[in-house]
C-alpha cells in the first residue's frame, strides 16, 4: 500500500508536495516554533502527570508520549467554534482548546466526572467508553446541519471532530457513527490515532486491511498520514475541515503513530511489546524531527531554551496546584446531571443527604 502522507521525515528533511503544501503555506518559522513549543510543553505535562501518579497524587493517568504531533497538529488546525469529542488520551488537544492545566488532572485525581465546561472550550468531557464519542460527534454534526437548514445558511459551518484510537475501530459504535455521518453527509471529521496497540492487542491482529480502508465502505473518504509529522497532520486536518465546512460531508484521518508509554499507568507494556519496536519508533520522534528542521532553517539554542522554559513553567504550575486541590462537596455529585433539575433527581439527592447525615450522628457507646 502507499506510504502515509509525509512532509517532514524522521531525519527532519522537508519533502515538497503539490497536493498538501498549499494547506500549510502560512506556517512560517514563528508558527513552526509555536508548534514545537506546544509539543515540548504537552510532553512535559504528560511526564509530570505520569510521575505524579507514581507518587500517589493521581489514581491513574493515560500517557500520550509519542503522539504529540498527531494531537497538536490537528488540535491547532481547529477553529474556536468547532467542537471536539475525544477519548481519555487527548490531553494535548485539550491543551490546544484552552483547558486549564489543573483541569487536565482533576478527573484522574478522582475529584470530578468532568473538569471543565465543554461550551467554554469547545470540547466535551473525555469519553472512557471506547468509541462512543464518534456517535456524540456525529449527532452534534447533525445538529449543526439542522441549524443551517433551519436558518437558511450554508457553507463555512462549524465542524465536529471525533478523536479515537485504533482499538475503537472494532467497536460497533464507530460503524454506526459512520453510517449516520455518511447517510446525512454531516460536517464531522473522524480522527483515528493508530498508536499500534489497543491496550495489549497489536493492530496487526485487529484488522487484515489498513484502518484507512474501512470507512470507504461506508462512503467516507479517508487519508492515512504520518502521525509523527506535525506538518502533514496539520495539512490533512485542514483539508478535512475545509471539506466538512463547505458541505462535502465527513472525512476519516488515520494518523499512524506510536504509544511510547503504557496504555495507562496501570499497564505494563513490557509484557507484550518488543523492546526493538520501541527503539525503532523512538527514532521517529515527532519533536526531534521538527527541532532538526528548525535548526536547519537557522534556529539557534534559544529554540530549545524557550521551549524548556515554557515546559518548566507549566510543570511548576501543575505540581504547585495539585496539592491544593480539594475534594468537592459530596452532594455536587447531583449537579449538572441534567440540563434542569427534576423531582426524581431531587429525591435521590435528598436520600443521599440523609445517608451522609447518618455518619455524622453519634452512635451508641460500645
Amino acid at each position: 500500500m502507499p506510504e502515509p502522507i509525509r512532509l517532514l521525515d524522521e531525519h527532519g528533511t522537508r519533502h515538497a508536495s503539490e497536493e498538501w503544501d498549499p494547506w500549510i503555506q502560512d506556517l512560517d518559522d514563528a508558527a513552526l516554533t509555536s508548534l514545537y513549543e506546544d509539543m515540548v510543553v504537552v510532553r512535559r505535562i504528560d511526564t509530570e502527570a505520569t510521575a505524579l501518579q507514581r507518587q500517589g497524587e493521581l489514581a491513574l493517568w493515560p500517557p500520550l508520549l509519542g503522539q504529540e504531533a498527531a494531537q497538536i497538529g490537528s488540535g491547532r488546525a481547529l477553529r474556536s467554534d468547532d467542537f471536539v469529542f475525544s477519548s481519555y488520551r487527548e490531553n494535548a488537544v485539550a491543551y490546544c482548546r484552552g483547558v486549564e492545566i489543573l483541569d487536565l488532572v482533576r478527573v484522574w485525581r478522582g475529584l470530578t466526572a468532568s473538569a471543565w465546561n465543554p461550551f467554554e472550550v469547545g470540547m466535551a468531557a473525555p469519553q472512557v467508553i471506547i468509541g462512543a464519542q464518534t456517535l456524540h460527534a456525529t449527532g452534534y454534526a447533525m445538529a449543526i446541519q439542522h441549524d443551517q437548514v433551519r436558518d437558511g445558511v450554508s457553507g463555512d459551518s462549524a465542524v465536529a471532530v471525533a478523536y479515537f484510537g485504533d482499538g475503537a475501530m472494532s467497536e460497533g459504535d464507530v460503524g454506526e457513527a459512520f453510517v449516520f455521518a455518511s447517510t446525512f453527509q454531516v460536517p464531522v471529521v473522524f480522527f483515528c490515532q493508530n498508536n499500534q496497540y489497543a491496550i495489549s492487542e497489536p493492530v496487526r491482529v485487529q484488522t487484515h486491511v489498513p484502518l484507512v480502508d474501512r470507512p470507504g465502505g461506508f462512503g467516507i473518504p479517508g487519508v492515512q498520514v504520518d502521525g509523527n509529522d506535525v506538518l502533514a497532520v496539520t495539512a490533512v486536518t485542514r483539508q478535512a475541515l475545509d471539506r466538512a465546512r463547505s458541505g462535502g460531508g465527513p472525512s476519516f484521518i488515520e494518523a499512524v503513530t506510536y504509544r511510547m508509554g503504557p496504555h495507562t499507568t496501570a499497564d505494563d507494556p513490557t509484557r507484550y511489546r518488543d523492546p526493538a519496536e520501541l527503539e525503532e519508533w523512538g527514532a521517529r520522534d515527532p519533536i526531534a524531527r521538527l527541532r532538526t528542521y528548525l535548526e536547519e532553517r537557522g534556529a539557534g539554542p534559544e529554540l530549545e531554551a524557550r521551549a524548556a522554559e515554557a515546559a518548566d513553567r507549566v510543570a511548576r504550575e501543575l505540581r504547585a496546584g495539585i496539592s491544593g486541590l480539594e475534594d468537592p462537596p459530596a452532594l455536587d455529585l447531583f449537579a449538572h446531571v441534567y440540563a434542569e433539575q427534576h423531582p426524581g433527581l431531587d429525591r435521590q439527592r435528598d436520600d443521599y443527604a440523609r445517608y451522609l447525615e447518618g455518619f455524622a450522628q453519634e452512635g451508641p457507646a460500645l
